[in-house]
């Protein structure tokens, strides 16, 4: 069966985050040392790395990419259902060139956006160097730390999230604004809809374990990869070793909605994908590729993410969630950057 949209999902999933335009170019290790980078780092950018920017534009031949994590999360569900208008997304710009290169690309795919404009600072970027199949980012978020919770409350913010039934906020954002997270999670929780989160890097559970542990309790889907899970453990006094266990202590935290329980998916890059629901333990084969396939990682647990939202808007089964994941992140592999090329044609099998 195709996957393709029913007409009545417009305006289904919400998203906040970091609206960024990443920087991405092929560099050597040099350039990582030089800014004290390491291969698939996440970090956010300290005056010394801002020079990078520039030097990457200038020596580089780097390419602009519409980024931002949730935004690219979004733009896969957009690829997946080929339908517009089923995303709506909430992040802070620039007044800029940038701002508008972002915008023309979400909205060109399908994306509706609704930007918190800002005459503070530019837009975020984020330097995705490119080293073999590792990538490392560094984000300078600039505008995208200028969000205020009373963005939402605007008309047009307002209708969106009264339409929506899935609401979905990465880790990058506590560090934001976790006020503006809170008010969308109650939102899910007073209606009874669906809340999704993801750890995004380590350091969110390292530094923001507070805003962190106050979200929690309402959310009912969670995403995160090896490290993100291991660093979550540490933060959170969870002695389990395994993913499986530490997965599993997860899905027991404390919830506000019990009467369903809560999913937490671990990625573990080509190993198969941990999904937990509740106690029950499923793990999902992910399709191998030659070294010779695989193009960039960058961008893969975004594409993840936004193949598995897309089936939760269709209501499919966590595994066929899980699944269509596997083939959004299978493709952007494949290609430079957070990229989805040719019509997909994803089928549950």
């Amino acid at each position: 069966m195709d996957s393709s949209c029913p007409c009545d999902k417009e305006g289904m999933l919400v998203g906040i985050g970091n609206p960024l335009l990443d920087i991405s170019a092929i560099v050597d290790e040099e350039l990582l040392k030089k800014y004290g980078l390491h291969p698939d780092d996440a970090i956010m950018a300290e005056a010394k790395h801002m020079p990078l920017y520039r030097e990457l534009v200038e020596k580089y031949n780097a390419e602009f990419i519409a980024g931002g994590s949730v935004q690219n999360s979004l733009r896969g569900v957009q690829w997946i259902l080929k339908k517009p208008n089923i995303c709506s997304y909430f992040g802070c710009v620039g007044n800029d060139d940038y701002a508008k290169i972002l915008s023309d690309r979400a909205i060109a795919e399908g994306v509706t956006v609704h930007y918190q404009v800002t005459e503070e600072a530019p837009t975020g970027t984020c330097a995705v160097l490119v080293t073999g199949t590792h990538r490392s980012l560094c984000a300078n978020l600039a505008a995208a730390q200028k969000f205020t919770p009373d963005h939402l409350a605007k008309e047009e913010c307002r209708k969106s999230i009264e339409s929506a039934k899935f609401f979905y906020a990465s880790g990058f954002f506590v560090a934001v604004s976790p006020e503006s997270i809170m008010l969308l999670a109650k939102h899910a929780h007073e209606k009874k809809h669906t809340f999704i989160m993801n750890l995004s890097a380590p350091f969110v559970s390292q530094f923001y374990k507070e805003p962190l542990e106050e979200m929690l309790p309402y959310v009912d889907v969670l995403f995160g990869n090896e490290s993100e899970a291991d660093a979550f453990a540490k933060a959170f006094n969870i002695t389990e070793t395994d993913l499986q266990g530490v997965a599993l202590k997860i899905a027991a935290l404390p919830k506000m909605n019990s009467s369903r329980q809560r999913v937490v998916v671990i990625t573990q890059g080509k190993d198969p994908v941990i999904l937990v629901e509740g106690s029950k333990v499923t793990l999902v084969p992910v399709e191998k590729l030659s070294r010779e396939q695989i193009v960039d990682t960058n961008g893969a647990g975004d594409a993840f993410t936004g193949g598995f939202l897309s089936q939760m808007v269709l209501e499919k089964p966590w595994e066929t969630c899980v699944k269509c994941g596997i083939y959004s992140a299978t493709h952007v592999i494949q290609h430079s950057g957070c990229t989805f090329s040719g019509i997909s044609d994803f089928r549950e099998s």
